[in-house]
């Protein structure tokens, strides 16, 4: 009897050892890559921020993330928003092949409504020495306060 139970106990173990390597070997194989370049390379986690419906005067700040995958520093030269609204912040020192580098965008969230704004990036990278990213939301108006009633 202990000689069945432990063959199937080594089974069942043989069995998981086989599917948990088959899985981590699909998994290994869906990873996406990178594709290299040659030269300086700039590829964004996002093109797109959506800050959705946020409130009036609401933090404005956010992060586009980029990666450079060249084999050569990728220099951001310049940063442009499409409006006096929109501030971008380029960084500053070159970006190492494999870094990464954020692009901060601050958007005046005093500015009430639907918005969709761009910002510009002029650097060296390979192929896309000018990169349009966008930005877009909603800023809700102030709620009204209540009135007061006044005695007489």
């Amino acid at each position: 009897m202990k000689k069945i139970v432990l063959l199937a106990a080594l089974a069942i173990f043989g069995v998981t050892s086989v599917n948990a390597q088959k899985n981590s070997k699909k998994a290994a194989a869906s990873k996406v890559e990178t594709p290299k370049v040659d030269g300086a390379g700039m590829v964004f986690e996002n093109e797109t921020i959506d800050y959705g419906t946020i409130q009036h005067n609401a933090e404005g700040t956010r992060e586009f993330v980029l990666t450079n995958n060249g084999n050569k520093p990728l220099v951001i030269e310049s940063t442009q928003g499409s409006c006096g609204c929109t501030v971008p912040t380029k960084p500053e020192k070159p970006i190492q092949p494999g870094e990464k580098g954020i692009i901060k965008v601050h958007y005046a969230t005093d500015r009430v409504g639907q918005f969709t704004k761009t910002v510009t990036v002029k650097s060296n990278a390979v192929g896309q020495e000018t990169k349009v990213l966008t930005i877009k939301g909603n800023v809700l108006p102030d709620a009204p306060t209540p009135a007061t009633e006044s005695k007489s």
